[in-house]
């Protein structure tokens, strides 16, 4: 990792100077004073001055969601159990506007896209948990192979539109913050022990507590099941197993002193071993069983741990203003073990390379085309497991580690002018991440359906490389209220620094990282100003216009000449909220300036992993609805109706060609936005049962641009259905079955072939509250 550029530190020392100086003039009376008086009549104000440190949130709450000026969805933790979802996909089908490529059915490396951004490993959008940046490399290697495991969240926020100008890097498409079992106010603790389909089985427990000066919570998550598919010629499971630990501790001083002082540390640990496979199946082969799998993908294997350091110091000063800052330093390593391809002459080696993706040997067995001098009956026979040459089959160690590490100061403070009310907050951000890649290929050979192993490759055969980034982030906005009018201007300046050194293997210097062995290196700078303007307009208590205009961004990789991903983001809508009905109606259109590609082993492109492309303008119209209502109300019994709509429109604007797009026509579709898709769920309850349906349509998307024979997905329609029964305060027991239909559908068809989603399942659990 290099040092910090000379400007940086300059850069650094002057913005902190000019930003946090005002936090310090003294007079107003203590803003911990004012929280504790509930002085702070704003639901913003509040969310800014007075939620808990260690609770690090956007908005606060779902009540608060109405006073953001910009598109934005709270999950509770009521939201979160309905139905017990452990799958993160799932979970996030009830906010407008986000769409999903699904990979494993598990959701443990979602593919999330914000406004028609690019699904692939969610690499295009700012993902946090308790407000740090979460990606294993969020610059340098954003694609998010590590996923925070999302049984154990106590609440999600998503935030598009111009206030995720502080949420950066990634602000064309907006941010998503879990945030994680908060400190209990008092010593109590939750266990929770789940069965299910596929013996897959969940428990879940904390412990916590404390005092007003210490407390403290003991956390872990533990998951495992035995997988869905069914591999050829073997028993094989294709589940996973995971583990998560994480704890908590936060010391204050005396709650009535003038200035409140909080530190709070937090180390978490996971891990986690999953029988997953990036290769799919034929067409034919999806209609006859959807749920197999190649016998050639029987070793592949993920194994992956992670590690998260981090302290925070808040201090709530006598000028109703806050600062905290925050240190973190994230460490994930892993490997992943699976088939790459084929080489049809046999002349592969563990040293040598002449392997096809398997991709495009799907891709020619569906369209019946020849490949490699075999027919598609061969190439066929080759996937059922016919005998191939020694050194054919190609398995790859794709094996990396990641370093995350950065320091980090938020603040905010209210000022009086006029008539008006300011309440700005501002923040900076030093980061640095890396990837180091050292990956092995191994030569197999396909005999009477098993995989022989014909010879081992040397450490760094199939990419030896680090990759690094340093950022320097700052941002400042004005929340400005005015009779009935508020006014959210803001900026944010990102300036980063990407490198790449690549190095070649040797025989007898096997990974070496030695000067003489390097054999390229390549770098990217990025200075950028990214402003916006979010508005609110009360018409009366119960409606409210939303509107905003704000830049776009996401950072470009490190090959030379690639510019970063631009565009120009617009939204207006409505937000309507009555006793018993609240409505959010937005509409936005996001004008690509440049919509860049950037190849990984996932994106089962013919380009190589780590490069980066520009692509061309592209425009991404949409609608968002969210509707909540109580349709009736017995007294005893309750029929609240929830309903998600989105309706995107996403295209092309000009013609190219590029190893990752492919070839590209003006007018072509942007590959896995989805037109339609929407989630109405409906409920009973009282104060004992509660029983919810949902109804979740998926319409199909683009694969390609190109959008030709077998580059589609398929639409679908998914039931789900939880019921829930409350014994007493402290005992609670659920059962839920998901796609009850059991309605198989192609989900997917990248990196190698057409992808199912997960069957029916049935799942069962008792929650102790304590």
């Amino acid at each position: 990792m290099s040092a910090m550029p000379p400007r940086k530190i300059l850069s650094l020392a002057l913005l902190a100077a000019l930003v946090y100086q005002p936090l310090f003039a003294a007079d107003a009376p203590g803003q911990y004073q004012i929280c504790q008086n509930q002085n702070a009549d704003d639901p913003t104000v509040r969310s800014m001055l007075c939620s808990p440190a260690e609770e690090i949130t956007i908005f606060g709450s779902a009540s608060d969601v109405r006073d953001v000026a910009g598109g934005a969805t709270y999950l509770d933790p009521e939201d979160l159990q309905r139905f017990e979802a452990s799958d993160v996909v799932r979970a996030l089908r009830q906010v407008p506007g986000l769409s999903f490529q699904v990979e494993d059915g598990y959701g443990l490396r979602p593919n999330i896209s914000i406004r028609g951004t690019a699904t692939e490993r969610s690499s295009r959008i700012t993902l946090m948990e308790d407000g740090i940046l979460i990606a294993p490399a969020p610059y340098s290697a954003p694609s998010a192979y590590y996923f925070p495991t999302f049984g154990r969240m106590h609440a999600v926020e998503v935030l598009k539109g111009p206030a995720s100008i502080t949420e950066g890097p990634y602000t064309v498409g907006g941010a998503v913050n879990l945030i994680s079992t908060p400190i209990p106010d008092s010593n109590s603790g939750m266990l929770l022990g789940e069965i299910g389909s596929f013996d897959s089985r969940r428990m879940h427990g904390w412990y916590g507590g404390g005092n007003e000066r210490a407390s403290f919570l003991l956390e872990t998550h533990q998951w495992q099941a035995d997988g869905y598919q069914t591999i050829d010629r073997g028993n094989a499971d294709t589940g996973l197993k995971k583990e998560d630990y994480l704890v908590k501790l936060r010391v204050s001083n005396d709650p009535a002193a003038a200035t409140r002082h909080t530190l709070d540390l937090r180390i978490s640990t996971a891990n986690e071993k999953s029988e997953q496979s990036y290769l799919g199946l034929t067409d034919t082969d999806f209609d006859q069983a959807p749920l197999r799998r190649y016998g050639l993908s029987v070793d592949d294997l993920m194994d992956n741990d992670f590690r998260q350091l981090s302290a925070s110091w808040s201090m709530a000063f006598s000028n109703d203003a806050e600062l905290t800052i925050t240190a973190y330093d994230n460490d994930f390593e892993r490997a992943w073990y699976k088939t790459e391809g084929i080489d049809f002459d046999g002349s592969e080696t563990a040293q040598n390379f002449n392997r096809t993706s398997w991709a495009n040997v799907v891709q020619a067995i569906n369209l019946g085309n020849d490949l490699g001098g075999l027919t598609a009956d061969q190439l066929q026979a080759i996937l059922n497991g016919a005998d191939t040459a020694p050194g054919a089959i190609q398995l790859r160690n794709n094996s990396r580690e990641y370093s995350s590490q950065g320091i980090q100061a938020n603040a905010s403070w209210i000022l009086e002018a006029a008539a008006t009310t300011h309440t700005l907050q501002t923040g900076l951000r030093y980061h640095e991440d890396s990837e180091d890649r050292l990956q092995r290929n191994d030569s197999y050979q396909q005999l009477n359906g098993q995989l022989v192993l014909t010879g081992r490759g040397l450490q760094g055969n199939a990419g030896n490389r680090l990759q690094d980034a340093q950022a320097l982030a700052a941002y400042i906005t004005d929340r400005v209220e005015w009779n009935a009018w508020t006014l959210t201007p803001g900026v944010r300046f990102e300036s980063i620094d990407l490198g790449r050194l690549d190095y070649d293997t040797g025989s007898d210097t096997p990974g070496s990282r030695d000067p003489d062995n390097l054999k390229g290196a390549r770098s990217n700078e990025v200075d950028i100003w990214i402003p916006g303007m979010g508005l609110l307009y009360d018409f009366s208590e119960q409606t409210r216009l939303v509107a905003g205009v704000h830049r776009g961004f996401a950072v470009p990789g490190n090959a030379p000449g690639v510019d970063p991903e631009e565009s120009t983001n617009y939204e207006l809508g409505v937000r309507l909220a009555q006793d018993r009905f609240e409505l959010d109606l937005i509409g936005f259109f996001n004008d690509y300036d440049n919509l860049v590609g950037v190849c990984t082993n996932s994106s089962g492109s013919d380009c190589e992993p780590g490069g980066a492309f520009n692509g061309a303008g592209a425009h991404i119209a949409g609608i968002e609805l969210g509707l909540s209502a109580d349709l009736y109300d017995t007294g005893t019994w309750q029929f609240p109706l929830t309903l998600t709509y989105t309706w995107m429109d996403a295209e092309f604007q000009s013609d190219f060609n590029s190893d990752f797009f492919g070839a590209v026509q003006a007018g072509d579709p942007v590959p896995y936005v989805p037109v339609n898709q929407g989630l109405l769920t409906v409920g009973m309850e009282n104060d004992a049962l509660a029983m919810w349906l949902s109804i979740n349509y998926v319409d199909k998307v683009c694969t390609r641009a190109s959008c030709g024979a077998y580059e589609e997905t398929e639409a679908a329609t998914l039931l789900d259905l939880s019921a829930h029964y409350r014994f007493n305060d402290n005992w609670s027991a659920y059962a839920n079955a998901e796609n009850l239909t059991d309605e198989l559908y192609i989900a997917s068809r990248e990196p190698y072939g057409a992808r199912s989603n997960k069957p029916r399942a049935y799942h069962a659990g008792v929650r102790f509250n304590f």
